[in-house]
């Protein structure tokens, strides 16, 4: 009888976990912090952590520099984003699903100076990148592009 109960307790554990909706799994991330000197945050939605290298960014991860700070973040698809002191740019959306068809990145460049170079997302569906300032939305062809906020 011991038996029974405990493969009817197994069965049903197995049952709830098979349930979990995809959103209580964690999310993958978008990619990854490269290389960081000075003061770089990462912002999610509980807070703002310090970046280091091999730190996971997320889709909705706003980045941050101090005026002492730099920081190189490698996407997914091998896209590169080089953000200078007293910078900040926002992973506003990052899908990277080429086999699902499933391609679209926009990052949002609220103040400073960064550099945008292209990855694989450029050469499969380049019409699914916008890189968005306050003052312009670029449509990216597979390039390196040098983007200026503020002053």
């Amino acid at each position: 009888m011991r038996g029974v109960l405990r493969s009817a307790a197994g069965l049903a554990i197995v049952m709830v976990t098979m349930v979990v909706p995809v959103s209580a799994q964690e999310a993958v991330p978008a990619g990854h912090v490269k290389t960081v000197s000075g003061t770089a945050t990462i912002v999610r939605a509980h807070g703002a952590v310090q970046a280091k290298p091999g730190d996971p960014i997320y889709a909705t991860d706003t980045i941050r520099t101090a005026a002492d700070g730099a920081i190189g973040v490698t996407l997914r698809d091998d896209t590169r984003v080089s953000l200078g002191p007293g910078s900040e740019m926002k992973v506003d959306r990052y899908v990277y699903a080429p086999g699902e068809g499933g391609l679209g990145m926009v990052l949002k460049f609220m103040r400073g100076v960064s550099v945008y170079v292209s990855g694989r997302m450029a050469k499969l569906a380049p019409d699914a990148i916008r890189l968005e300032t306050p003052s312009a939305i670029v449509g990216v062809r597979g390039t390196t592009v040098a983007i200026r906020v503020g002053d």
